[in-house]
């Protein structure tokens, strides 16, 4: 059942593009078709997954491995849907200076980088819009933009002194409130 379980997971988590919700399909036909579970059950499991912080496919390999085998079953589940792409990165990772000096494969990563910025820029703003945030609070990203891309300041003391003036901040509303 062990081997039968990784190589389910191991199927699904290789040839799925697109992350856990992608995979779903695939996981609810193979679950339930195999009668592991039915419908209801993984539909439980689907929602106890989903409402989890982290990676949803981890998740759900997981509960399901669980649910079948206790902790032996996760530990195959979750390695079954991570090993392919844990495997695919290093194998990129391992040869990535020799596709970087390849002219067309540099232009290509350089063309990527306004796409993959406008994909982290655009959830963020249609988020603090729905939270109606005010103008202002967009200045410390930007400020923190030019900082790192303008100035050459590094990610890490941006990230401390965003967290020491959000300590402060939070030091100077509770003295305001009380």
């Amino acid at each position: 059942m062990y081997w039968t379980l990784f190589l389910t997971f191991f199927k699904i988590g290789a040839f799925t593009i697109g992350g856990g919700y992608a995979m779903l399909p695939l996981i609810q036909r193979e679950v339930v078709g195999h009668g592991w579970m039915d419908e209801k059950e993984f539909i439980d499991l689907f929602a106890v997954a989903q409402s989890l912080p982290g990676a949803f496919a981890i998740n759900i390999s997981i509960f399901i491995g669980y649910r079948l085998r206790k902790i032996p079953g996760a530990i195959v589940s979750m390695f079954g849907s991570v090993l392919p792409s844990f495997v695919i990165i290093l194998s990129i990772a391992l040869f990535f200076t020799q596709f970087t000096e390849n002219s067309w494969v540099e232009k290509a990563f350089k063309a990527l980088r306004p796409a993959t910025v406008a994909l982290i820029a655009v959830p963020c703003l249609v988020t603090a819009m729905k939270l109606k945030l005010k103008g202002a609070v967009f200045l410390i990203p930007l400020i923190s933009a030019v900082l790192i891309w303008l100035f050459g300041v590094s990610p890490v003391y941006v990230i401390l002194a965003a967290a020491l003036g959000g300590i402060l901040y939070d030091l100077r509303m509770n003295r305001r409130l009380k």
